[in-house]
């Protein structure tokens, strides 16, 4: 037997006194069928049960009430039709949220919105567990290290304080994390995460049960036998986790694997190396192989039946592999020293305001009291959660992503969580160290626990209230309202193209409007949903994106050819103009060409065709979009009725970094002052004050309109 299971069964020879977490004496025989019950079992899963309770009640109040930005629309139409999502295509994700799309209740969005809210309020119940089996196995260590020292308690615990020593900070640790910024935000929308997270704390919570199973109910057996039957009874708890592992890699599977450095550690410290050359890691490892497998073979079988969505389109195992692996997505990470120190930057900015009010962090206090107390009592703890973070941080500070950057720091976050649980615990020890009277502990437990949790809940409300966001629905219902029948509206903007794949495959709004992604075009899989979708853009210009498809699955066989070869470089370069030039002159003469503000901007990948589209086209300002115009003529526009509900009302609060702030109110504000600087130019003095008016009531600071709004006020009433 290993060193770290040999000593606790040491420990356990001769113990006589009651674990102060449990108030359960210690068996003298344990059978390897019948484990010793836990008295404080049904008090836990009733805390779990209230966290739950109040966290979904919660979630539901603030849940969003329909479409919202970045990947939501694109995930309800995978899941709705069993589609395949952006790599790494999240198939167990979308085979959960499919069956919640079918729920018959509210809209499709709300369905799949709601099963996040189940993920998660499930996820803070199980961080409960997960705290009150660490303050249960802490609790029996130092009883046994006091007992193999000679040590004797000044005074028998009272069971009232040990079980509020278990219960207060299980539940403030649950209650901290159901009103923490980053998942609350995803328990209200359609995101993989809330899943991912719930998943997470469970592979944690059987690894922590395996543990305390080993280290507080194994007592030295009279031989060998008997010891190995009692090693297999509790590795049910690990084998379990392996298999939920292992199909945890079928939703965001970096963070999952990064738990494993975490997991490692633990088993080392339970039993040692001897676990490593078992053929019990062998079992664990192939059930989480075979459940792993099991899950991906959704890829082939979602593509085979040609659904809405098959991004990727993995048949092939190469195929499957880019897909899984996230290839297209590798250009993000970054070792550069710079851009890592930024990185760390906003994750100490996310850090301080996850739990609470930034200049107030009393979580990160705690937090830093329980990683203390944990070091002193119980240090496997202290190592598996800090190698959380270590891991977590390692990969996520490389990774430059924007928009949902703060998810990948989930992990980071429950390991705060859970250590702010022990920090409480710990408080609730000084105060009974001081004081046995069960008063004064429980007003310092309970005061403590609320306070944090009541500071979460009013700092991040205001943020994560989604229950008036109509931003993404507007937004969509916007740019609908001036395109023409049958148009072609042309963007580089993923807040545009999500939404509206919901509008338009799940809702049958304005199927008749081809929208295409410029950036999506230069993957060979977009072009069998554009087939599919619009046939008869694909059939106008079809000579031209046969061309550009021949060399785009060329450069996806080898991108490294084309960046070695600057005639390559420059072939697939000219198709791809070529390609977007025809598709737009052609489309011109069946109807109206529009494009969005973004494509204005003159980057690396799109610069050609930003010069060729201005330099041909005369882009008129109707609405969200530019008509592009043959002639330069004056070309009277419509009259503006934007909805614009929880964007600038004050309904809904957003962070300077959210998408809404850096994408959807620019591109209302951009498209407002280039309205008010079309009609300006043609002696339209007052409609255009009145663009720019509008814009300043989005955006009382946008300098632009305030220039604008001057010098046409200024016009307007010279002589």
């Amino acid at each position: 037997m290993a060193r770290g299971l040999s000593k606790n069964m040491q420990g356990l020879k001769g113990a006589k006194q009651q674990s102060v977490a449990t108030c359960e004496p210690i068996s003298k025989s344990v059978s390897p069928t019948s484990p010793p019950a836990n008295p404080l079992a049904s008090v836990e899963l009733f805390c779990a049960g209230i966290v739950f309770l109040v966290a979904l009640a919660v979630y539901s109040w603030t849940l969003a009430p329909t479409v919202t930005l970045i990947d939501s629309g694109e995930l309800i139409v995978v899941a709705h039709g069993l589609g395949i999502a952006h790599p790494p295509g999240v198939p167990l994700w979308i085979i959960l949220a499919h069956l919640a799309s079918i729920v018959p209740f509210g809209n499709v969005a709300q369905r799949i919105n709601f099963s996040s809210a189940l993920f998660a309020a499930s996820a803070c119940a199980v961080l409960t567990l997960v705290v009150a089996e660490l303050i249960t196995t802490a609790s029996y260590l130092t009883a046994s290290t006091r007992q193999k020292s000679g040590a004797k308690n000044k005074k028998p615990e009272e069971p009232a304080i040990a079980r509020i020593i278990v219960v207060v900070p299980a539940i403030g640790a649950g209650l901290l994390m159901a009103f923490s910024r980053t998942l609350w935000s995803y328990a209200t929308v359609t995101e993989v995460y809330a899943l991912n997270t719930l998943l997470i704390l469970v592979i944690f919570f059987l690894m922590l049960r395996w543990r305390r199973r080993m280290v507080t109910e194994i007592e030295a057996p009279s031989n060998a036998g008997q010891l190995i039957s009692l090693i297999t009874s509790y590795d049910t708890f690990l084998y379990a986790a392996a298999l939920l592992f292992g199909l945890a890699l079928g939703v965001h599977h970096v963070s999952v694997a990064l738990t494993l450095p975490a997991i490692a550690v633990l088993v080392y410290r339970t039993q040692g190396l001897r676990f490593f050359t078992s053929k019990r890691l062998v079992y664990a490892a192939l059930i989480s192989f075979g459940a792993l497998i099991a899950i991906y073979a959704y890829l082939p079988l979602a593509a085979s039946r040609s659904p809405v969505i098959n991004w990727g389109h993995p048949r092939s195992l190469q195929e499957i592999w880019w897909h899984i692996t996230g290839r297209q997505y590798q250009v993000y990470f970054s070792f550069k020293p710079e851009i890592m120190g930024e990185q760390f930057a906003e994750f100490c900015r996310m850090a301080l305001r996850e739990f609470g009010f930034p200049w107030l962090p009393l979580s990160v206090l705690l937090a830093g009291a329980g990683f203390i107390d944990a070091f002193k009592r119980d240090r496997t703890t202290f190592w598996f959660l800090l190698t959380i973070i270590i891991a977590n941080l390692a990969y996520a500070l490389s990774y430059e992503i924007a928009e949902d950057k703060d998810a990948y720091f989930l992990p980071t976050f429950i390991s705060i969580a859970i250590a702010s649980g022990l920090g409480i615990c710990w408080l609730i020890r000084r105060a009974a160290f001081k004081s046995l009277a069960v008063a004064k502990p429980s007003l310092v437990a309970a005061t403590a626990a609320v306070f944090v949790c009541i500071l979460a809940l009013a700092a991040n409300w205001p943020f994560n209230n989604r229950r008036h966001y109509f931003v993404a629905h507007d937004y969509v219902e916007n740019l609908f309202s001036t395109i023409a029948p049958t148009g072609l509206l042309l963007t580089l903007d993923w807040q545009v193209v999500s939404p509206m794949f919901y509008a338009q495959d799940i809702e049958q709004l304005r199927r008749d409007v081809k929208v295409v992604d410029i950036n999506l075009l230069r993957r060979s899989w977009y072009f069998d949903y554009l087939s599919r979708a619009y046939p008869d853009l694909v059939a106008r210009s079809r000579d031209k994106i046969e061309a550009f498809v021949e060399n785009l699955k060329e450069w996806e066989r080898d991108p490294g050819a084309f960046a070695r070869s600057p005639a390559l470089t420059q072939r697939i370069s000219a198709a791809f103009l070529a390609m977007i030039q025809s598709i737009v002159t052609n489309e011109s003469r069946v109807a109206p060409v529009y494009m969005t503000s973004d494509l204005l901007s003159m980057d690396s990948m799109n610069g050609e065709l930003t010069r060729w589209l201005t330099q041909n086209y005369q882009l008129v300002p109707e609405g969200l979009v530019f008509n592009l115009a043959v002639n330069h003529d004056f070309r009277d526009l419509p009259e503006l009725h934007f909805q614009t509900r929880g964007l600038a009302d004050g309904t809904v609060r957003f962070e300077k970094s959210d998408v809404v702030n850096l994408k959807v109110l620019p591109a209302y504000t951009r498209m407002l002052v280039n309205r008010g600087r079309y009609l300006e130019s043609f002696n339209q003095h007052e409609r255009a004050v009145a663009a720019f008016r509008e814009a300043l009531t989005l955006d009382p600071t946008l300098g632009p309109a305030q220039q604008g709004l001057v010098e046409t006020s200024a016009k307007l009433h010279s002589p």
